[in-house]
């Protein structure tokens, strides 16, 4: 079993940081990209950022130059730096993974629970 569990969430003002976190844990043989999105209320989910397994990162444009993915490898966690925060930015936030969970399985994509972000103007 797989399991995606992220923290870092809350309340912030206009302006302000929050760090994400998501640690995978379970029979995990590697990871390929990992991802955030996020989902405001009655709109859509949306990718928000991603990484590849070799640090390739890639980014919505309505939060590039404010968040930074990055990931590390040896604890199967990814983080998600939330810089000069906007109103618009609310949403829970969820990260998934594409594992392989043997040496002879396929990928699949596992998710989070989600967190709330909730950025006060």
């Amino acid at each position: 079993q797989v399991q995606l569990v992220e923290s870092g969430g809350g309340l912030v003002q206009a302006g302000g940081s929050l760090r994400l976190s998501c640690a995978a844990s379970g029979s995990i043989f590697s990871i390929n990209y990992m991802d955030w999105y996020r989902q405001a209320p009655g709109k859509q989910r949306e990718l928000v950022a991603a990484i590849g397994s070799g640090g390739v990162t890639n980014y919505a444009d309505s939060v590039k130059g404010r968040f930074t993915i990055s990931r590390d490898n040896a604890r199967n966690t990814v983080y998600l730096q939330m810089n000069s925060l906007k109103p618009e930015d609310t949403a829970v936030y969820y990260c998934a993974a594409d594992i392989r969970r043997y040496y002879n399985s396929d990928y699949a994509v596992y998710w989070g629970q989600g967190t709330q972000v909730t950025v006060s103007s």
